[in-house]
């Protein structure tokens, strides 16, 4: 019964890795680089485990490929936001204060249905920022709906989807660089 779920739950990863995101990964690149080059940012958004590969992604980001980037998970900051505005509207907020015009907004969301990411994305739109999404779960969520690059994984397994997101989002950094192998 072992050897049979382990069987299946890795062969979940191989079809999950088989997935062709070549051109996703290509255009979150050009759009993460324009910014760059206009001496934009990154601002990274999730929830729970999906804030932690944020978190994991912006040490890559600003320290391997020199793109600045943040990812807000100041528990304080988040907190007093949700108190004060709702926790649906607790990213929106971080939004509207830490980003700028022409930034990037990637979000996290393996269900695509977080409140709090849904009016992250509005706002950033009305910031005139790029959305780059990375969801699973239901093809039609509404995350996926308003991003301007999607990843989207066929999967209800949370860690799966979690990993792949992670495995991808790592790729558009190591994209950047131009090298999948550098010194730390």
């Amino acid at each position: 019964m072992d050897n049979e779920f382990i069987t299946d739950y890795f062969k979940r990863y191989k079809l999950a890795l088989d997935i062709d995101v070549q051109s996703e990964l290509i255009q979150a690149k050009d759009i993460i680089i324009s910014a760059k080059n206009r001496n934009n940012k990154l601002a990274l958004l999730g929830n729970g485990g999906s804030n932690a590969i944020a978190s994991h992604a912006v040490v890559d980001f600003v320290k391997q490929a020199r793109v600045r980037a943040e990812n807000y998970n100041n528990s304080a900051m988040i907190t007093c936001f949700a108190n004060d505005y709702g926790y649906e509207a607790s990213f929106k907020k971080v939004i509207e204060f830490y980003t700028d015009e022409g930034d990037v907004l990637i979000v996290i969301s393996s269900s695509g249905n977080s409140e709090n990411i849904i009016q992250a994305i509005k706002e950033a739109r009305n910031r005139k920022m790029k959305v780059i999404t990375f969801t699973g779960f239901d093809k039609n969520n509404p995350v996926k709906q308003l991003g301007d690059v999607n990843f989207w994984l066929d999967s209800y397994a949370y860690n799966i989807v979690e990993n792949i997101h992670q495995i991808w989002l790592l790729a558009i950094c190591d994209l950047i660089i131009g090298n999948a192998e550098y010194k730390a």
